[in-house]
């Protein structure tokens, strides 16, 4: 037996590197090369075998944990490596760890055992298809044009768990709804195969599935659904050509539904600009419908202006020779040819308002109505400047003079503070409203050094100031003319003129400018709040401009639907607005950018609902004394007044954006513009009848008046509880002797100059007068003379109403005397009848045929001998025998109860005037 040799001399030995393969869900590690360790002291006995082998971390800190190494042949030294546990790839794909070797040592206690070097082993776990595509979302949408085809209408997208390429990429994709004109590729993407037709089909609906490479098919099939929209064309859509408001509405969207298509065409910058044209309404757009004195009332404006061209008239005939036009409002339009159509003021109205301090106003067009706007006539064509306005005024001891004019585009104003001693200043400004041939309300108020101008309630500043240098001095006389200057014609003013008032004293407001300018139509923004970022909203001074800019397609239609149309008026001027809609849009290819077309249509206001304007608590009778009317402040005729105005239905409060919902009738804050008391019949008599009015309430209020003997009328926009205080204290006085017996009157009111008026209240004054004074012979004369004049028409005195017996009033004494005659007449005439009837009764019954011929007798002999004492008097009224007249007495006869059986049976004939008979 040989001896033991405990000697271990060699390390084990392994390869350096091993690549391993697994599979997912399996635990075997097939390495390359296979796992053999070897050691030099073999074949010794535990010295040259190999005992195990241990696994380490690997260099990158993984961890071996999960693997394990077991030795299969300690003798060959043949190992196997494998995971503890299934290994999943989608968890981690690669691992990595190092190995060592060992041998068993010197002996069975495996003592001075020696280890191998550390080799590096890297596992790639292999993956198995266990995962079906799953479709990123359930259900896809596009919309496309009709009448195209498209390279991909929409992209479907399906993905894989699988951590391999093989099994983790999407193969292919496929359709399953059949007969459709789609196709989708490999990658998701979806076409058409033929033109789509919105009107054939509008909505296209079908499925898709995706498979994988190793051919599992997704788990749920994805929904696509194609919405075919018609041909686009760039362009508004929703445009209403015509737009209706009716009067009182408030404010109403113009484009409620407007929005911009650009056809996907990626614009930078939108323009869109919106014009109401109202140049044919009034002087440019609609204002309150009364004269310019009334409207600078209702502004606020400071009293005292002068009207330098007044309707003509005998007390101001200085603009009897100038043309008038036609104006949809109350004031008068005078034209100027610059030639022979020139107004010269009179001296004691330019007295009135001399002074270095003073405001003139005026309304002006330039060049008429059918004149295109000057824009090169201050180029090239040199001609002379239009003077407007030109005077010359008295300042104690010296004169100033100055003078409005406009040359091409600009409007002067020369100023000479002393023509003997200053020198003259010229203040010009360059404006395009000068020349644009519309109607511009222009302010100039000059407190000198200082000019304010302001162009339809607008401020602008003088452009240039200068020393004009010496010119001729305009002669030393008080002189104020209107289209020309210093007495020669050349160069005088072109267009119309409307409204010209010069105020002395202090400046006007800037809120009372802006009054009088004020439209009551034009474009609004509904809420600025909700304008979006980026864009901009700008509307010019008189609001027939609003410009809307953004850069974002969608804020700008919301912003266009925001554009309103705002009239302020109750009773809107009825008619046509033209609109127009032009659209700029900037594009970053400049080349190829949208061009949009312009947008014409036009805004009708409807006619308004027309105002009742109701007049009550008047007569028909008004019954006093005679002595009351010929008292030195005389009888009030209208002491009851009532003045009701109301529109003819409800108006609904919400839309006028006041509190409620409510339907209310519109029944309050009107205004009237004039009232009119006329006598019916005759005019008034100056030597014995006149109407009174408080004129200092008048005065105070601001109110004008026309006392004539045919008419008395009251102007000037004022309240309603205004009026009826004023025609509340119009009285009617008499001179003294001067009483008849009835007088007649109507009263009647209207509101925006003349448009609507209102019902004809008529009112009948009776005059009382007492038995005493008619008794009296030359006052009985005189009240029969005026009782019976014969230009009094028939009914006269058959229909004069008693007076109401609860006002203690006197029935006039010739009447009565009548009355009481002709009551007694009828009781004779019946108590003859009675005894008459009671006569023939006694004659013989066979003799009826003669009684008839006696009764008819007797009517003959009755007619000779009873006289009628109303003949005389019929005769000296100059009544005809008519019917109204039979009516009127029969009723003053029936008034005694005790005769109308007998008043039915005596029938006296009477002859009248014209031959026909006559029932009393």
């Amino acid at each position: 037996i040989a001896p033991f040799n405990p000697t271990n001399k060699h390390k084990p030995w392994i390869e350096t590197e091993y690549q391993g393969i697994v599979m997912e869900n399996d635990n075997t590690v097939l390495l390359n090369p296979p796992l053999f360790a070897l050691d030099k002291d073999a074949p010794l006995h535990y010295a040259g075998e190999i005992c195990g082998f241990r696994v380490h971390n690997g260099p990158s800190g993984s961890s071996s944990v999960q693997f394990e190494a077991v030795v299969l042949d300690r003798s060959t030294g043949e190992g196997l490596v494998r995971s503890k546990e299934p290994l999943d790839c989608e968890s981690q794909r690669e691992h990595s760890f190092t190995i060592q070797a060992y041998d068993c040592g010197e002996g069975p206690d495996g003592a001075n055992s020696k280890k191998s070097h550390k080799a590096t082993v890297h596992v790639r776990v292999n993956d198995v298809n266990e995962f079906s595509p799953v479709f990123v979302e359930r259900r896809y949408e596009a919309s496309v044009p009709e009448g195209r085809l498209f390279d991909r209408i929409v992209r479907v997208e399906a993905l894989d768990a699988d951590c391999s390429p093989q099994y983790s990429q999407i193969c292919f994709y496929d359709i399953l709804t059949p007969n459709i004109p789609f196709v989708i590729d490999n990658d998701g993407n979806i076409k058409n195969t033929e033109p789509l037709d919105s009107k054939r089909q509008r909505v296209h609906t079908f499925w898709v599935t995706a498979f994988d490479c190793g051919k599992n098919r997704a788990q749920a099939d994805a929904q696509v659904v194609v919405t075919v929209k018609p041909s686009c064309k760039p362009g508004w859509i929703g445009w209403s050509k015509r737009v209706e408001y009716t009067p009182g509405s408030g404010s109403i969207p113009l484009f409620p539904s407007l929005h911009l298509e650009t056809c996907e065409e990626t614009v930078w910058n939108i323009q869109a600009t919106v014009e109401l044209q109202t140049g044919h309404i009034g002087k440019g757009c609609d204002r309150d419908s009364y004269s310019d004195r009334s409207v600078r009332r209702l502004c606020g404006a400071v009293r005292g202006e002068v009207d330098l061209l007044p309707p003509p008239s005998p007390a101001a005939n200085w603009t009897s020779a100038l043309p008038t036009l036609p104006s949809s409002d109350s004031s008068l339009v005078f034209s100027f040819n610059g030639s022979t159509h020139v107004a010269m003021v009179p001296d004691s109205i330019a007295a009135a308002i001399s002074g270095d301090h003073f405001t003139l106003q005026l309304w002006m067009r330039r060049g008429g109505i059918n004149t295109q706007p000057p824009t090169n006539q201050a180029r090239g064509n040199r001609r002379e400047e239009e003077t407007i306005v030109c005077s010359t005024v008295k300042n104690d001891d010296s004169f100033s003079h100055y003078s409005l004019s406009v040359h091409g585009c600009r409007l002067s104003l020369f100023y000479w503070p002393d023509v003997s001693a200053a020198r003259p200043v010229k203040f010009l400004w360059k404006l395009e409203q000068v020349c644009d041939s519309e109607w511009h309300h222009l302010s100039l108020s000059v407190q000198f050094p200082s000019v304010t101008l302001y162009v339809d309630g607008v401020t602008f500043d003088p452009a240039l100031i200068h020393d004009n240098g010496a010119i001729p001095n305009p002669a030393p006389r008080q002189r104020l003319v209107i289209g020309a200057c210093w007495g020669k014609y050349v160069g005088g003013y072109r267009g119309l003129l409307s409204g010209v008032t010069v105020r002395p004293g202090s400046v006007e407001p800037h809120s009372v400018v802006e009054c009088l300018y004020a439209c009551r139509e034009g474009l609004d923004f509904g809420d600025l709040e909700t304008l979006g970022s980026g864009m901009k909203v700008h509307v010019n001074p008189s609001q027939s401009v609003l410009v809307l800019e953004g850069d974002d397609i969608e804020s700008f239609n919301r912003a266009v639907q925001q554009v309103t149309y705002r009239n302020s008026l109750r009773f809107a001027t009825p008619g046509v607005r033209p609109l127009k809609l032009t659209t700029s849009l900037r594009c970053f290819n400049e080349e190829s950018c949208l061009t949009l077309r312009q947008l014409e249509g036009y805004l009708v206001v409807l006619q308004p609902d027309a105002p009742q304007i109701s007049l009550s608590g008047v007569g028909p009778h008004l019954a006093r004394p005679a002595p009351e009317f010929e008292g030195p402040r005389g009888v009030p005729l209208f002491p009851e007044l009532r003045i009701v105005c109301s529109l003819s239905h409800a108006v609904n409060t919400a839309a006028q954006g006041m509190e409620g919902g409510a339907l209310m009738s519109d029944a309050v804050a009107h205004t009237l513009d004039g009232c009119e008391v006329q006598p019916l019949g005759e005019e008034l008599n100056p030597e014995r009848e006149e109407l009174l009015v408080d004129m200092d309430a008048l005065r105070e209020r601001g109110l004008e008046i026309i006392n004539t003997t045919a008419y008395i009328a009251i102007t000037g926009a004022e309240s309603i509880s205004v009026y009826e205080d004023v025609l509340r204290s119009v009285r009617y006085r008499l001179a003294k002797g001067s009483a008849r017996f009835e007088r007649r009157f109507r009263l009647s009111c209207s509101e925006m100059n003349g448009r609507y008026t209102s019902n004809e209240l008529t009112l009948e004054v009776n005059f009382l007068h007492s038995l005493d004074s008619l008794y009296h012979p030359s006052h009985l004369l005189a009240s029969q003379q005026q009782f019976l004049h014969p230009s009094h028409h028939t009914g006269e005195l058959s229909g004069h109403t008693l007076p109401n017996p609860h006002r203690n009033s006197v029935v006039p004494g010739a009447a009565t005397v009548i009355i009481m005659v002709c009551v007694g007449f009828l009781v004779v005439m019946v108590i003859l009848g009675v005894f008459r009837i009671r006569s023939i009764h006694r004659r013989g019954e066979g003799a009826r045929g003669g009684s008839k011929e006696d009764s008819g007798q007797w009517d003959d002999s009755a007619l000779t001998i009873i006289v009628n004492p109303m003949e005389s008097y019929e005769s000296r009224m100059g009544i005809s025998a008519d019917t109204e007249g039979e009516g009127e007495e029969d009723e003053e006869v029936v008034e005694s109860p005790d005769d109308a059986n007998d008043d039915q049976r005596i029938i006296i004939k009477k002859e009248g005037r014209d031959g026909h008979p006559r029932r009393y």
